[in-house]
């Protein structure tokens, strides 16, 4: 059977506020262009939810691209019946012969918006459900877990009939928590990290940073791969790309000791900074879990964290590496993260980098180099940014020294 309306819901978050009309104005925005594509939909809004007609279109095709609209909690691909018992019967036992799997036990839960209608919900339920039952030999009712349950909505003029309901992306609107940035490596976490905080509603940007010939072609061409799969969920997506490697290896040439990797991290902290104060961008989101890896640790993300003014929002802080694993592999960035190319935040690691460093020591260590200043500030205007846009990709500025 092929579904000929999808039921959207916005969820209880939606419902709620002085906010809810423009929250539902940016999801109706972002579902209208995921199903561009479709040009015979037709989309009946009401409170808390939106009836999209298919008018013959790929059930399939539309609901994988409603996976990528934040803001939407769910949705159920559902079929009509004229307004007429007999004919509401008939496709109540349809759509359960057509289920992939017969199910042991049922419910039906009528939803009578209708008035005039000449029967309610109760005995409708009694008639549709008694009439599934007759024709369904080992079929049992079970009103308080069933394996299925069929809802019958009878509204004004025609009758909708459903069985699925399909979990949606969730979360907040595109856009509508403000805009931050991204640090995306190439490894597991950063991307899910930013995944997670375009589902809280914020628009976001990245910044990578590479150390050619330290690393390759192919380490940064992962890097927009990964950000080409996170556009996916978001009208656009600029990516900042840093040339990183004087940055580094000046600083390796005059500390090796296990304050390195800290001492690497606050110089990228910097130089996000400065990008996200010149995009206009409010904070940094960054990929760590507390107690992964060595710069992990309460102690080195305290140090690191304070040399920026600008929030740090860390979704993944208290996930573990299964969690967000599967997270990854949801959203499609796991298969591209894993591909062999590593970043810079892998280049001159000491054998035992520090996991309590000092604040103190650390900024002493900075202050006595002089040179750290200049050359975060020429990696700032060297940074290549390119701008992906429908999944196509254009460069903005190869750096802004002009």
């Amino acid at each position: 059977m092929k579904p000929d309306c999808l039921i959207l819901r916005f969820g209880e978050m939606m419902l709620k506020g002085k906010n809810r009309k423009s929250f539902e104005r940016s999801v109706m925005t972002q579902i209208r262009k995921v199903l561009g594509s479709f040009p015979d939909l037709r989309y009946i809004p009401e409170f808390g939810r939106v009836y999209v007609e298919l008018g013959g279109a790929a059930y399939e095709e539309a609901s994988a691209a409603l996976q990528r609209v934040f803001g939407l909690a769910s949705f159920s691909p559902a079929y009509h019946a004229p307004m007429e018992v007999e004919a509401i019967q008939e496709m109540a036992l349809r759509m359960m012969q057509a289920l992939p799997k017969q199910p042991a036990t049922f419910k039906v839960t009528v939803r009578r918006v209708n008035k005039s209608f000449p029967y309610d919900s109760q005995r409708m339920n009694y008639l549709v459900g008694g009439y599934v039952l007759q024709a369904s030999p080992g079929l049992q009712v079970d009103v308080h877990d069933p394996e299925v349950e069929l809802r019958v909505e009878i509204r004004e003029e025609q009758v909708l009939m459903y069985v699925e309901v399909i979990e949606g992306a969730g979360g907040f609107p595109s856009g509508t928590s403000g805009k931050a940035l991204l640090m995306l490596s190439g490894g597991i976490d950063s991307p899910v990290a930013g995944w997670l905080a375009m589902r809280k509603g914020l628009s976001i940007e990245a910044i990578h940073f590479h150390s050619y010939p330290y690393t390759s072609e192919r380490a940064k061409d992962k890097v927009i791969e990964l950000a080409h799969q996170l556009s996916a969920y978001t009208d656009s997506l600029k990516l900042h790309l840093v040339p990183f490697t004087d940055v580094q290896t000046s600083i390796h040439r005059e500390y090796q000791d296990n304050l390195l990797v800290t001492l690497i991290r606050r110089a990228m902290y910097r130089i996000a900074e400065q990008i996200a104060d010149r995009e206009g961008l409010s904070a940094l989101v960054t990929g760590e879990s507390l107690g992964q890896v060595a710069s992990q640790t309460l102690p080195s993300l305290n140090v690191i964290g304070r040399v920026v003014t600008l929030p740090l929002l860390q979704p993944l802080m208290m996930m573990d590496k299964q969690e967000i694993i599967r997270i990854a592999e949801s959203i499609g960035t796991f298969p591209i993260s894993i591909l062999p190319y590593e970043d810079c935040c892998s280049l001159f690691l000491p054998p035992s980098p520090s996991t309590n460093p000092n604040l103190r020591m650390v900024e002493k260590i900075e202050m006595s180099m002089d040179f750290l200043p200049e050359l975060i500030e020429k990696a700032v205007l060297q940074t290549e940014t390119i701008e992906i846009v429908h999944g196509q990709m254009k460069k903005v500025s190869d750096s802004h020294l002009f």
